[in-house]
């Protein structure tokens, strides 16, 4: 099969409006259980900051909708943290630090800020940051000796199919995120990692296929964790995908499906993404139930029954 050409240009074009951001405020944070590498579910504090757009331009991603034309003043990141400080006064063992960017890009977040962020990280155990493979160097190492704590990165590997992943337009190869991820193993970094659930031009089945193949390499390449998220629109070039044809979101019995042949491989921690998962409902009155089991499979890590739906 041959996907529909696209470029970076045609991309942007498609986009709506950017929201307007203040670059000494985060997008917001909020505090949620995740199953730690202990097994535990415990609070994990996540900082949406603001910071400059990230220089590629991927067919799915709808991030850049709150992110700065410019490059991120100095200064603005630690006092992003420090606003969130003043609603959570005491911090969790587990923060991210999540950028709709790189976070190793020096243009999003400045590496002189890099000081007064640690500072206000003291004490946190595990600090998570998300970074395009590509941008894997010696920033990491810089940052991560200023923790008091363990780093943990997370990568997009997306998906190892061979036609779409160029196609997605991420500039990435499967060897390059592998390189990225001994790179960071070497260096006494954690890894997680982002695998899509059906990108354009494929079936259900075939998503499940390709995410589990997905995940398979990534827990082969070294990552510890992983994190499935549903392909879904929202970026103006997913929905012309979806009204020619090529695009259609999974259903929520692939993610369940690929939620369960990750748990079952045994080989890292395997989490599910339900921001928005109403979207993926076929039953208002079965989803909540299905949502539940998917949800206790992410703070457990052990396979729970489907809910099957007998409304229709």
């Amino acid at each position: 099969m041959r996907w529909p050409p696209i470029t970076t240009a045609q991309i942007r074009a498609a986009r709506p409006p950017k929201a307007r951001v203040d670059p000494w405020q985060p997008q917001g944070w909020f505090l949620e259980l995740e199953c730690s590498a202990a097994g535990r579910a415990e609070p994990v504090l996540t900082i949406l900051l603001t910071n400059r757009e990230c220089p590629w331009t991927c067919v799915f991603c709808d991030l850049w909708k709150h992110t700065l034309d410019d490059d991120t003043p100095r200064g603005a990141i630690p006092a992003q943290m420090a606003a969130v400080r003043q609603h959570v006064p005491t911090w969790p063992s587990c923060v991210k630090l999540y950028n709709a960017g790189n976070f190793f890009d020096p243009r999003a977040i400045p590496v002189a800020d890099y000081g007064a962020m640690a500072e206000l990280l003291q004490g946190v155990e595990t600090v998570i940051v998300e970074n395009h493979p590509r941008l894997t160097d010696d920033r990491v190492k810089a940052f991560r000796d200023l923790l008091s704590g363990q780093l943990e990165v997370a990568l997009g590997l997306e998906t190892v199919h061979p036609q779409i992943l160029p196609w997605l337009n991420k500039q990435l190869t499967v060897d390059e995120y592998q390189r990225a991820v001994h790179w960071l193993r070497n260096h006494d970094c954690q890894v997680r990692t982002f695998i899509l659930l059906r990108p354009p031009g494929i079936s259900d089945a075939e998503g499940i296929h390709w995410a589990v193949r997905s995940l398979e390499a990534a827990f082969a390449a070294g990552s510890q964790c992983c994190s499935v998220i549903p392909m879904r629109g929202g970026n103006g070039t997913m929905e012309r995908l979806q009204q020619e044809g090529w695009f259609a979101p999974p259903s929520l019995k692939a993610l369940y499906d690929t939620h369960v042949a990750g748990l079952r491989m045994r080989a890292g921690r395997v989490f599910v993404d339900l921001w928005n998962i109403e979207s993926l409902w076929d039953c208002p009155a079965c989803g909540p139930s299905q949502t539940a089991a998917l949800r206790t499979m992410n703070l457990t890590q052990q396979i729970v029954p489907w809910p099957a739906c007998h409304c229709r």
